[in-house]
C-alpha cells in the first residue's frame, strides 16, 4: 500500500474514497437516504440566475449554496427559496436543516428564518468568521 497526493484530483478519486466511507457509515447507522436538492431562479428566457443547492442525508437537509443576484436582493427571493427548501425537506421526511455562512454573508438572514448558530470558526477566512447554523423542523 502507498500514500499518494493527487495533484489534480477528479471524480474518480472522490468516488473511490466515498465508497469506503459510505460502506462504513451504512454498516454503522444504515443508508443515508442521500439525494440532491436544487431549486433554481430563472429569468424570462429560462437562464438560471441563482437558486439553492443542497443535499438530504440522514433526514437532514444541508443547504450547500444559496445565491440571489445582487439586482434581485431585498425582494424576498432568498426567503422564498429557503421556504421551498424547507417544504422539500419536510416532504422528504427531514427532521432539520443545516448550513454554513460567513460573517460577510447572511448570518442575520438565516437567524430571522429561525436558524441558530451551533458553531463557528474564527479567521476563516482571516479577519472573518464562518458560522454553522441549524433549524429543527420536526
Amino acid at each position: 500500500m502507498t500514500i499518494e497526493v493527487i495533484a489534480a484530483p477528479g471524480d474518480a478519486e472522490r468516488d473511490a474514497i466515498l465508497r469506503v466511507l459510505v460502506a462504513h457509515n451504512d454498516a454503522a447507522v444504515g443508508p443515508t437516504g442521500r439525494r440532491q436538492v436544487a431549486i433554481v431562479l430563472r429569468d424570462e428566457g429560462g437562464a438560471i440566475l441563482g437558486g439553492l443547492w443542497g443535499r438530504i442525508g440522514y433526514r437532514w437537509l444541508f443547504v450547500e449554496y444559496l445565491a440571489v443576484p445582487p439586482s434581485h436582493k431585498g425582494r424576498g427571493i432568498g426567503r422564498d427559496l429557503m421556504q421551498r427548501a424547507e417544504a422539500e425537506a419536510r416532504a422528504g421526511g427531514c427532521i432539520g436543516i443545516w448550513l454554513d455562512t460567513f460573517s460577510f454573508q447572511a448570518r442575520g438572514f438565516y437567524e430571522k428564518l429561525g436558524f441558530a448558530v451551533y458553531g463557528d470558526i474564527p479567521d476563516f477566512p482571516p479577519g472573518e468568521t464562518r458560522f454553522f447554523l441549524s433549524k429543527r423542523i420536526d
